[in-house]
């Protein structure tokens, strides 16, 4: 499946990748990045993850048949609201946003007529922030989640949408609730962010000089940008406090154990941690 026009809106490692895999796999005709930096965007341009560049919002999705919003998320819902109202019929909106419940809430029964929206979160990216390290590959094999928006989706605007992540690589995973969505991205993916930054944040400067492999694989992703994370946070407020108060007990666990001396309870909570993390498979 081709696109003529596909526009990124918020051109950093997901939007950047985004556009350089669209065109690597010549999934678009053109790719069209919006953004808020002339500099950035010029970067972009050099670097092949868009076609042409324009920092108004309305230029950019005017022509565009699929619109790719990969804003922070707390952006994304009046992004797409405020592109939509100068696109034409027939465009259809995704996202890359790892919250969907406030997104879906946000866009929900407010688009134009003819005009739809998608929701996803490619479960990719890294530390790393901006279009310098944006690749072509960033989302092979890797998992997008597709939720319904409250009121549905349009089935043809969902299976085309499905098709654009699974041609840029990804392995595509529908999960009709956003709040299923967000209740599992606030295990798997918020509370890890959360525990990093607060293992990176005990340790004293002096000690850094003896941190070896297992804290630098530990705390990794607690080098993301803060105000981005932030807004995650705020977006997925219940699921991830949720999340904190599950982990708070499974840690008062351990302290018992280790506060008994129970070398045998030690043995089989670090044991069922252990079939969790295989069963993984990576």
């Amino acid at each position: 499946m081709r696109w003529d026009q596909v526009t990124v809106v918020g051109v950093g490692l997901i939007g950047g990748s985004v556009g350089m895999a669209a065109r690597a796999r010549r999934v678009a005709g053109r790719v069209v990045g919006v953004g808020r930096d002339h500099r950035t965007l010029a970067r972009a341009v050099e670097l092949g993850a868009i076609d042409a560049a324009t920092t108004d919002l309305a230029d950019g999705v005017k022509d565009a048949d699929l619109v790719v919003v990969c804003t922070p998320v707390d952006r994304i819902a009046e992004t797409v609201l405020a592109a939509a109202a100068r696109c034409r019929p027939g465009t259809i909106f995704t996202d890359a946003g790892s919250t969907k419940g406030n997104v879906v809430e946000g866009v929900g029964g407010k688009l134009p007529a003819g005009v739809h929206f998608v929701p996803a979160h490619p479960i990719a990216g890294s530390e790393k922030a901006g279009v310098e390290h944006a690749t072509a590959d960033l989302f092979d094999g890797r998992v997008t989640v597709v939720t319904e928006m409250y009121g549905g989706v349009a089935p043809d605007a969902r299976a085309r949408v499905e098709g654009f992540w699974r041609a840029l690589g990804s392995r595509v995973v529908y999960m009709m609730s956003p709040g299923d969505h967000d209740r599992a991205l606030a295990v798997t993916s918020h509370l890890p962010h959360a525990v990093a930054a607060a293992l990176a944040d005990i340790v004293p400067p002096d000690w850094l000089t003896v941190a070896g492999p297992g804290f630098r694989d530990a705390t990794r992703i607690a080098a993301g940008d803060p105000g981005l994370w932030a807004a995650i946070f705020l977006a997925n407020r219940v699921p991830v406090l949720s999340a904190v108060n599950a982990f708070r007990d499974k840690l008062a666990e351990f302290y018992q154990l280790l506060d008994a001396g129970d070398g045998a309870g030690l043995v089989a909570w670090l044991a069922e941690a252990k079939r969790g993390r295989d069963a993984l498979g990576r």
